[in-house]
């Protein structure tokens, strides 16, 4: 490689265009699949070097008059050469930046871009600069003081001109994204100075040619009525992704504030639309399932009370209709989720963003939750059914029920913690309903943390109807053991035939073995204080705990001989 960067050199700085256009063509088309340029150390440093020179000659041809032919070949270079960040040194700086900006039609100011833009360029440019901001800090930051996100926000609101094609189009966005992933000022000025969040919505609109029946309802243009879309088209679809990606990036903090009535009112409306995005296919599945993916992340940044767009469509012939309510969209989401669930991998990264959504929903809309507890017929299990097996452990089986109660002593604390949670709202956040369905045992983590062992209810907005028992479930329940909530074998009296001595004396036993273990702190005793939450029970408090205990023990054996 390196006589070849030595000959490519050479023609570039003899300043003739044929020339240079011939070498790059060559050195273009041999490095077209290279993404390494490492070779031996003392090699390596020497080709760095050439990388570096040829990047700058490469910059400076660039800044003259070229013909379309050789100006994307010297772009074609500089994205070979800014695969490797050991080359970037002449492309990350704010005049290297400036030559790529315009060339990519995103400059600002009189006479930028040439009036019929050449489209190969322009996306060799922005292909250029999404490799170029995406590995340099320096690039990001100077990306930034160029205003680079106003000419792609500028170029955005031509989302409907159809000079634009479907490439200049794609890596608008991906630069977009990587910008704003990578730069939190850059994020904020395009949400709140080029309201973004409108701005992307129409995008988005535009991509996925929609039509609005009502305020918040969306249909596809063409398709208005049918109950089944075509799959979406490979282009559309990566370009919506993209879109998706970038709004997730705008609204990250949007469900951790409050927001006045027109944000919610623009919340509604991509809402409207996210829930368009749940309900369409795309060509195979692994693109359909990644583009759910992607709606699903972001409809978890909306402001809650927004969410109710999700069942706001009439209902039509097809639908699934819940107490008057749409429940299309709720049905997919739950199909999602243990879609999810089953596969098991990175649970933490592909389950919880549905898992929350779902249990947020469900806070807050009634029909949702009750749908969600008792209705869900449509899916193939159930999510909390009418409790009738009583024989088996709550974590037992391959009921919905059963996948997520197993969730709940999971070794990420963040999965367990949101598969309670989603659990405990079903319940209505009633802690015997709660244990009634998931055991105390896999219940405890959650009410300690919500301090609620010693039982009760959080308060929440729910409605006070009954939670009806099964003939099963009534006949079961004396016998039910509230810690591994199912019915179990009665066991035998372990002290029973034992005198009050060996009893207080086997009683003793276990506490100085306790103590021991604490004092060793292998273990740390705890106790339910006063609000309910679990606190440390000091060594002392064994002693005194124990002969409470026989105290009482002790008098009630009295009591009863006396009567």
């Amino acid at each position: 490689m390196k006589m070849d960067l030595n000959a490519i050199i050479e023609k570039m700085e003899t300043g003739d265009q044929d020339a240079a256009l011939t070498a790059l063509q060559t050195f273009n088309k041999e490095k077209s699949q290279c993404f390494s340029f490492t070779h031996g150390e003392e090699e390596d440093r020497e080709d760095g070097h050439s990388q570096e020179h040829l990047g700058e000659l490469v910059l400076g041809f660039l800044e003259r008059d070229l013909q379309p032919s050789c100006q994307l070949a010297c772009l074609e270079t500089i994205r070979i050469l800014s695969r490797d960040k050991k080359s970037l040194a002449p492309f990350a700086t704010r005049h290297a930046m400036q030559i790529l900006i315009r060339h990519a039609g995103l400059g600002q100011g009189e006479g930028i871009t040439p009036e019929i833009p050449d489209l190969e360029v322009i996306v060799e440019a922005l292909k250029c600069l999404c490799n170029i901001v995406f590995n340099s800090e320096a690039a990001q930051e100077a990306g930034a003081e160029l205003q680079l996100i106003v000419g792609l926000a500028e170029r955005l609101k031509q989302c409907r001109e159809p000079q634009w094609n479907h490439d200049v189009r794609f890596f608008d966005l991906r630069l977009t994204f990587l910008i704003t992933a990578l730069r939190v000022d850059v994020r904020a000025q395009l949400a709140r100075e080029l309201r973004g969040v409108s701005l992307l919505s129409e995008a988005l609109d535009a991509t996925l040619s929609l039509c609005w029946p009502d305020t918040y309802e969306v249909a596809r243009a063409g398709f208005d009525g049918c109950s089944e879309l075509p799959p979406l088209g490979r282009q559309e679809t990566e370009r919506a992704m993209e879109i998706l990606k970038i709004l997730f990036n705008v609204t990250f903090d949007s469900n951790r504030r409050g927001v006045d009535e027109e944000e919610a009112a623009t919340y509604r409306h991509l809402g409207a639309i996210l829930r368009h995005c749940i309900m369409s296919t795309s060509e195979g599945e692994e693109r359909t399932e990644e583009m759910h993916s992607h709606t699903v992340n972001l409809l978890g940044n909306l402001p809650l009370p927004c969410l109710d767009v999700l069942l706001m469509p009439k209902v039509q012939q097809g639908s699934i209709e819940y107490m008057g309510v749409n429940m299309d969209a709720v049905k997919v989401l739950l199909e999602f989720m243990e879609k999810r669930l089953d596969r098991g991998n990175k649970l933490k990264e592909t389950l919880l963003p549905s898992l929350n959504l779902l249990t947020e929903s469900a806070r807050i809309h009634r029909e949702t939750r009750k749908f969600l507890r008792m209705k869900c017929v449509f899916v193939s299990k159930q999510v909390l059914p009418p409790l009738r097996d009583v024989k088996n452990r709550p974590e037992v089986g391959n009921a919905l029920r059963n996948k997520l109660v197993r969730l709940m002593t999971h070794i990420d604390t963040d999965v367990k913690h949101c598969a309670a949670e989603f659990l405990f709202v079903l319940c209505k956040e009633s802690v015997s309903r709660f244990i009634k369905y998931t055991g105390y045992g896999n219940a405890a983590g959650l009410l300690a943390a919500r301090g609620l062992m010693r039982g009760g209810r959080d308060p929440g907005h729910y409605s006070e109807d009954e939670d009806s028992d099964t003939e099963e479930y009534r006949e079961a329940k004396p016998h039910i053991n509230p810690v591994t909530g199912r019915v179990e074998e009665e066991q035998p009296n372990p002290m029973e035939g034992m005198t009050e001595e060996q009893k207080e004396y086997e009683a003793m036993k276990l506490v100085n073995m306790f103590d021991k273990l604490s004092r060793e702190q292998v273990i740390q005793p705890m106790k339910i204080g006063a609000d309910g939450k679990m606190t440390s029970l000091e060594p002392h408090e064994f002693h005194y705990l124990a002969s409470q205990q026989f105290g009482e023990s002790n008098n009630s054996d009295s009591d009863s001989d006396t009567n």
